[in-house]
């Protein structure tokens, strides 16, 4: 199965939420950012409509912890880098879980090597997904993933490059299978970072707001940054 898509759009709207909330990385990390995006979005388009997917990817050296996740119900994504406080192991580690519908989330965690989101990804399809799958370019923003299924050409397959997937509807029979739209996008909102909060004991609750009447939070899930008073706290826990 191959899936395809262009993700300049994307990408751009990724863009515009670092910097209307003031998120900087390094270039190195920022490219990261964007793989995870691209790789998450080709994998969920894979898979049945009705997935919600979370990976963390934990690199060892230099730590980072990489964030990505989407839903084909919905069709957003989103991720998140975090460079403090990683706790690091022995291992680059990826954990992955997904939740279709009413059913129990499905988790694995595999280990990988070298500090590349694709490479983690592929890894997880061979000792996850028992199956290999692998990414490869058109271009910088052009994006293209093909992933094994039953009786498979492995031959075939692991000959693949880029510049034979750049030819490849020239070179094989392809035939559209259906197309689907992703925006980048988390949904977190105030009303969604309150219940948080709310839910701190009353010492975690004194840490956070440290004596003032204001603090910041943020969005575990895409970073993006809030204002909590304790006004509007003791107005959300009146209202439930």
């Amino acid at each position: 199965m191959l899936t395809r898509a262009e993700f300049s759009e994307l990408f751009t709207d990724h863009y515009l939420h670092l910097m209307e909330n003031k998120i900087r990385h390094e270039p190195a990390n920022d490219q990261l950012l964007k793989d995870a995006l691209a790789a998450i979005t080709l994998h969920m388009a894979s898979r049945p409509r009705n997935e919600t997917t979370a990976w963390t990817l934990n690199f060892k050296e230099p730590p980072v912890n990489l964030f990505a996740a989407g839903s084909s119900k919905t069709g957003n994504v989103v991720a998140r880098l975090s460079t403090e406080n990683v706790k690091v192991g022995s291992d680059n580690v990826f954990y992955s879980q997904v939740v279709r519908d009413q059913e129990a989330t499905r988790q694995s965690t595999v280990v990988f090597e070298d500090h590349d989101v694709f490479n983690a990804v592929e890894s997880f399809y061979q000792q996850s997904e028992q199956r290999p799958a692998a990414y490869f370019h058109i271009n910088e923003e052009d994006i293209v993933m093909i992933s094994a299924q039953p009786d498979c050409d492995l031959e075939w397959f692991v000959n693949l490059d880029d510049e034979r997937v750049k030819k490849i509807d020239q070179t094989e029979d392809i035939s559209l299978l259906e197309t689907r739209v992703y925006y980048y996008g988390c949904g977190c909102s105030l009303d969604r970072i309150y219940p948080i909060i709310a839910g701190m004991s009353e010492g975690s609750l004194a840490e956070v707001f440290a004596g003032q009447e204001t603090a910041n939070a943020s969005c575990p899930r895409c970073g993006a940054r809030y204002r909590i008073t304790r006004e509007g706290l003791e107005a959300f826990v009146s209202s439930q």
